[in-house]
Order: structure tokens, then C-alpha cells, then sequence
């Protein structure tokens, strides 16, 4: 058992120096000899784990998928909890869209493994088919949409589609920045962006409902915003 436990110890502290290593240098820099070296374990117990760098980055990327998946998920179970999407008071699935939208970006500033799936995405690594962390943010952001669309919230002249492009398109900018500068992960960033486009987003009934800093039980910091925090209708919309 406790052998059992040092091997997975050993192939998480792998995953997470690759994932360290990948974000910030890129993944055709980093050696394997690096990234042992930096896990602080041999080259013989990285190559009994992963027999090549593919492998290790393929290993990364689930565990990146993972997280995204957990993020996702724990956002419908939010909605389910408060009594559906629909129900009175949750601002439905537009709701469900904002508060995951700030889950993914509080995972990109503090998760590493997350950070680099995301960079691998636009990598030319032979990870997998279908390993594309954006590509599976894009069909679930268009899915909440799609709900938000059946549940009469979008505006009338708004698609589900055009929308998600929108939302995609910002959240995984703001990932790509945020690398740089970790103010574009901040609530406070991705607040104003959603108080930008709600009000084209919404009908004026779902608007009043919305809350663009997100629901978050425990939210606090120095990039948190004081509730309410929430957006009206444009005059003349």
C-alpha cells in the first residue's frame, strides 16, 4: 500500500511540474529531464510513469479535463440545488452560464494543470483526438445557452450560437492574459464584462434576475465585488 501511494505521488508531482513547466516555457522547450528534475524524482521514475513527453502532456491534459468537467458539473448542481434553472429566484440558466464563467476563471488563476490544458489546446501536441479543453467549454457554454434560449431569456434577436462565441471568445481570452497579467482572472474583470453584455444578452424579465458578479457562498478578497452587484436594462433598449 504505502509503494501504491509513492507511485501516485510520484505521477501527480510529475503532472503538476509538466503542467508548471508547459505554461511557462511551452511544451516543445521543456525536457523530460526537466520536468523530473523539478518533481524532484529520477528520469528512470519518470519513464516508468510516462514513456515519452506526449504521454506526460496527453496525462496533464486529463487531468485539466477533469477539473473543467468538476467546474461545469458543480454549476448545474448549484442551479439544481437552489431548485432548477428555472426557478424563481435563480436567474436560470444565464445564471448557471455567469457563476461557472467565474469558477473557470478562479481555476485558471490558481490551478496550474488547468492553465496548461487550455495551453496545450492550441498546441500542436499529439495529446488525443478530441483533446481540445476549449472546444468542450464551447459545446457547454452553447448547451446552457441553448436551455437559456428554451427558457424564454434570451433577447429575441440573440442566438445561442453568436452568444457562446461571445462568451468563449472572452473567457478564453481572459485565460491567455491572465498568463501575463493576473488581473484579467480577476472577479472584478469578468464582472464588468458580464454587466457589459447582459443587458444585450437578456430580456428585460430575465435581467432583473441576473447577478454578473456571480452567486458564490464565501466570496471574498481583494478582487471581489460587495453585493448586489447587478445590471439594469439600457434606456431605450
Amino acid at each position: 500500500m504505502a509503494q501504491q501511494e509513492r507511485a501516485v505521488r510520484t505521477r501527480n508531482a510529475l503532472i503538476e511540474s509538466a503542467a508548471e513547466l508547459f505554461c511557462k516555457d511551452g511544451f516543445d522547450v521543456v525536457s523530460l529531464s526537466t520536468i523530473s528534475a523539478r518533481a524532484g524524482v529520477s528520469n528512470g521514475a519518470l519513464h516508468f510513469h510516462f514513456a515519452s513527453k506526449a504521454a506526460l502532456a496527453a496525462a496533464v491534459w486529463e487531468a485539466a479535463a477533469q477539473r473543467l468537467r468538476r467546474i461545469t458539473v458543480e454549476g448545474r448542481a448549484r442551479a439544481e440545488a437552489a431548485g432548477g434553472p428555472g426557478a424563481a429566484g435563480s436567474g436560470g440558466s444565464l445564471q448557471v452560464l455567469v457563476d461557472t464563467t467565474h469558477a473557470l476563471l478562479r481555476g485558471l488563476r490558481h490551478d496550474v494543470i488547468l492553465r496548461a490544458g487550455f495551453d496545450l489546446s492550441e498546441s500542436p501536441v499529439p495529446v488525443a483526438a478530441g483533446a481540445d479543453l476549449r472546444r468542450r467549454w464551447q459545446a457547454w457554454v452553447e448547451g446552457v445557452l441553448a436551455e437559456a434560449a428554451r427558457e424564454g431569456a434570451l433577447a429575441r434577436d440573440v442566438s445561442p450560437q453568436d452568444a457562446a462565441h461571445a462568451v468563449v471568445a472572452a473567457t478564453v481570452g481572459f485565460g491567455a492574459l491572465g498568463s501575463r497579467n493576473a488581473q484579467w482572472l480577476s472577479q472584478s474583470m469578468l464582472t464588468r464584462f458580464w454587466a457589459l453584455l447582459l443587458p444585450r444578452l437578456a430580456t428585460e424579465a430575465a435581467l432583473k434576475g441576473l447577478v454578473p458578479s456571480g452567486r458564490r457562498e464565501g466570496t471574498a478578497g481583494a478582487d471581489a465585488v460587495p453585493p448586489p452587484f447587478r445590471v439594469t436594462a439600457r434606456s431605450g433598449a
